[in-house]
């Protein structure tokens, strides 16, 4: 494989500094060349070709276990060890994720209230429960900030808002994206930190109003609120630290795209059995409607 490896990649290094490297003779190397290809190595180069248009497809964000996926869905018969060989020969790699510095963030809430929630992550029916939060997007002309709402059930981001300023509005805009697209005919759990922005009331009486029950995290504890921080680490490393945003309307843009464009619509859940969030909501209610 390591023969294998300089011929796909001479174009691009020089074959004695790879050869050298690999410890691979150069006469050897070339002998190689004269060889045809073997049913495994053909086999090799056409699926390879197909992991790089997945990758890309994926905005070179997806690791060979999404990969694998994605090539069954073709109807390749093909082991996970085998596309994570490939994938490595080929140069295609997993986004990393980006830890967030410790420290404390915010002060002491005016208002709290219990953690009905209580890291209850399994829901099994949709607009049960939801999760939001609020992250930051720097561009060049300052902080952009964007407040989600996810529905637990399938992941999927049911309202979502970017404003310059970290108020109580950007919060009640997601949400009320959220109910109008949603729609809930029970009282739906909306579980949040300890941040500012939820112990309003003005935040309160919206919940009041919309028949939501409140649930609160435990003080610096963001375990209690994983998916909505599960979300937004997954957002950052697949999209926002892979560009440069010029100005906030920008990154609203770009926001947009990512969530309703991909995420919502495209990206593979491990919780889903692999399907997006909308192709999960869509199976399940088909099941359950007996289709």
């Amino acid at each position: 494989m390591a023969t294998a490896f300089v011929a796909e990649h001479r174009g691009q290094f020089s074959v004695r500094a790879m050869c050298r490297c690999l410890r691979i003779q150069l006469s050897e190397f070339y002998a190689w060349l004269q060889v045809p290809l073997s049913n495994r190595a053909m086999e090799d180069k056409r699926r390879t070709k197909m992991l790089l248009n997945a990758w890309t497809d994926s905005g070179k964000v997806y690791g060979y276990r999404k990969l694998h996926d994605d090539l069954l869905e073709l109807g390749e018969s093909i082991c996970p060890n085998r596309v994570a060989r490939l994938a490595q020969l080929a140069g295609i790699k997993a986004q990393i994720c980006y830890k967030r510095r410790p420290g404390s963030y915010g002060g002491k809430p005016s208002v709290v209230v219990d953690n009905t929630l209580d890291r209850q992550f399994d829901v099994e029916a949709p607009d049960r429960v939801w999760v939001t939060d609020i992250t930051y997007i720097r561009t060049q002309e300052g902080f952009a900030y964007l407040a989600v709402v996810n529905d637990l059930y399938s992941r999927r981001v049911i309202g979502w808002s970017t404003q310059s300023r970290q108020t109580t509005d950007i919060v009640l805009q997601a949400l009320l994206m959220a109910v109008w697209r949603r729609k809930p005919m029970a009282k739906v759990l909306i579980h949040s930190d300890q941040g500012s922005q939820f112990t309003r009331i003005d935040w309160a009486a919206f919940l009041r109003a919309h028949n939501l029950e409140h649930s609160m995290s435990r003080r610096e504890n963001c375990h209690d609120n994983a998916v909505a921080e599960s979300f937004f680490n997954l957002l950052k490393r697949e999209r926002i630290r892979r560009r440069t945003y010029r100005t906030r309307e920008e990154a609203r843009q770009d926001v947009f795209d990512y969530i309703e464009m991909f995420y919502n619509p495209k990206h593979k859940h491990a919780r889903n059995g692999m399907l997006s969030p909308v192709e999960f909501e869509r199976r399940q209610k088909m099941r359950h409607e007996g289709v």
